[in-house]
């Protein structure tokens, strides 16, 4: 038990809200009080352009993360998928909560009958926000209309219910946190579909040398998901990637070990490399250091090359 009430930085919208709580809900469980301070984001302010159009980093996080290097909360909570793989100076994660499912998932409007991507009919009007999903569902499916659909989870859902798409693909975690996961038409797997590094995972930061803070979040640190992640974000920093990179990795786990999948693909879909590479359970980083490079020398460096030109 402890006097201290932990002020935890979270994004306002409804699925934010309930991986802050979740948060909130473990430090109760240690004894521990706890208020959300909510913020709106840049990335949720601007919602008439692609995400790549806005800028590259902190979308979701950099309102968070400078209230909380000023000392006006104790810690933040993300979706790590939104983070860069770089720390900003002074703040780091300490605590990983378990992993939701990481895999993205097709969603339908009304009256479009599919159990698979493959189902959809021809021309098919699919909404994504994100470069990677885009540039998988290109490669996977040409004939596809891919547009462009932002917000959050309920106004994606509204406006696919609208029929402004046919169908959408969302990741599984945050229709499972909202209650929404009766939704899913189907689950996309890897090999064949890998989604963002760390997608599934809510991540809590806090300031570096704030050593009370940080020993009582570490508490909910959920090593298992920690280790996948390590490999997975691990790729993701070797090829300089940031969440508006086609760049997917998953950690997949088998009869015969962990296996890290990757992808490197064109905006066009027209070039995509993939690889795997089996996981030692010592050194997931240099799991993802080993595959980053493999993905590198079958084609994947002149797609980032051309992707920065």
């Amino acid at each position: 038990m402890t006097d201290t009430v932990v002020r935890i930085g979270t994004r306002s919208s409804e699925l934010a809200l309930r991986q802050a709580r979740l948060v909130a809900a473990q430090l109760a469980e240690c004894g521990v009080a706890s208020e959300l301070i909510t913020y709106t984001t840049i990335g949720d302010r601007i919602l008439d352009r692609p995400l790549n159009a806005i800028g590259e980093k902190g979308l979701f996080t950099a309102e968070l993360e400078a209230d909380l290097i000023a000392g006006r909360t104790d810690c933040a909570v993300h979706s790590l998928k939104d983070l860069p793989t770089s720390d900003p100076e002074g703040l780091s994660i300490v605590a990983l909560l378990e992993r939701e499912d990481p895999r993205d998932a097709l969603v339908t409007a009304p009256g479009v009958v599919a159990r698979s991507l493959h189902d959809l009919p021809h021309g098919a009007r699919v909404g994504t926000s994100s470069l990677r999903r885009r540039a998988q569902l290109r490669a996977l499916r040409p004939d596809f209309e891919v547009l462009e659909l932002r917000g959050n989870v309920g106004t994606r859902l509204r406006k696919i219910d609208e029929g402004q798409v046919d169908a959408a693909l969302l990741a599984a975690a945050g229709l499972n946190r909202l209650g929404l996961g009766d939704r899913i038409v189907a689950l996309l797997d890897p090999p064949l579909w890998i989604g963002a590094p760390g997608q599934g995972a809510i991540a809590v930061q806090a300031r570096t040398h704030d050593a009370p803070m940080t020993a009582i979040l570490r508490t909910l640190d959920h090593a298992p998901t920690r280790w996948a992640i390590t490999a997975e974000r691990s790729l993701l920093a070797a090829l300089e990637g940031g969440c508006q990179v086609p760049i997917g990795a998953a950690m997949m786990h088998g009869p015969d070990g962990a296996v890290l999948h990757g992808v490197i693909a064109s905006i066009d879909g027209t070039e995509v490399v993939r690889g795997s590479i089996a996981v030692d359970r010592a050194s997931p980083h240099a799991a993802g250091l080993a595959l980053a490079a493999q993905l590198c020398e079958h084609g994947g460096l002149r797609i980032l090359a051309a992707l920065r030109s």
